[in-house]
């Protein structure tokens, strides 16, 4: 028993490891690409039988929230709207579903080894959900970029309403797995996770967070100071968190610059 769900836990991994995988846009030639929203929410991928995190951990739904799904392969965002990660982030990642998940719905965005361009594997999707409704489903709408010019005036009209960003993507080739200079995510910032390691506190008020001392993934360790508010300065993360934050580019000693605090995150 213990060797099926290994394998099972395996497989799942596999399959989601090798999703595709946006690289950052630095003002590559994108004419004629499709662009669209980058929503900030939690990636899922349909494996045909279970909705799983881009990790490859199985995610516990409501029986009626995959009412209707195919039994081919979907990838998505969970998601409600923008500027609200972290009530999504506790509906998703939360053990026991709740009616809470009436609030989300699967954004598909892309059919996994799906035949024929980019546009025809979604027409795949649409036309299976138009035979078999789903309130939850929707699908992000995509828009033929012409330019560089177009780009930053969809990027600037999404960024000013508080989305995170934009993802370009060539529309003209077949399915392919990885991070891949054919999908781009565009953003006004960069941002990152690390974990924390130190909490430091102010010297006159031993209560009050001054900054979390953060280590990255490359064994970097740096400050975080800013984009706290006054309640997360008395109640900060914990020592062993994983945090993201926001930056612009990289001091000569490889640490974020202008770093700031976005959200604690969750284990997916």
């Amino acid at each position: 028993m213990k060797i099926v769900i290994f394998i099972f836990l395996l497989i799942s991994f596999l399959n989601s490891s090798s999703l595709q995988k946006p690289k950052i846009y630095k003002n590559q030639n994108i004419k004629g690409w499709y662009m669209s929203e980058k929503l900030d929410g939690i990636r899922a991928y349909w494996n045909g039988k279970n909705l799983l995190t881009k990790n490859g951990n199985k995610i516990n739904i409501p029986k009626e929230f995959t009412k209707n799904f195919p039994k081919f392969k979907l990838d998505g965002e969970l998601w409600t709207k923008r500027d609200d990660f972290e009530n999504i982030q506790s509906i998703v990642l939360d053990k026991i579903p709740t009616n809470k998940w009436n609030q989300i719905t699967y954004n598909i965005f892309e059919v996994p080894n799906a035949k024929g361009d980019f546009l025809k594997r979604l027409s795949k999707a649409k036309i299976w959900f138009e035979k078999h409704p789903n309130k939850f489903i929707k699908f992000i709408p995509q828009i033929k970029c012409n330019s560089k010019k177009d780009l930053d005036k969809f990027l600037n009209k999404l960024v000013s309403q508080k989305a995170e960003g934009v993802i370009v993507k060539n529309g003209k080739l077949s399915y392919f797995k990885g991070r891949n200079n054919n999908i781009l995510k565009v953003k006004k910032f960069f941002d990152k996770e690390g974990k924390v390691i130190t909490i430091n506190y102010d010297k006159n008020n031993t209560k009050r967070m001054k900054s979390l001392q953060i280590k990255l993934g490359n064994g970097v360790i740096f400050n975080l100071g800013g984009g706290f508010t006054n309640k997360q300065r008395y109640n900060p993360p914990k020592v062993g968190t994983t945090v993201t934050f926001k930056y612009y580019g990289f001091t000569k000693n490889n640490k974020p610059k202008f770093a700031s605090f976005l959200r604690v995150r969750k284990k997916e």
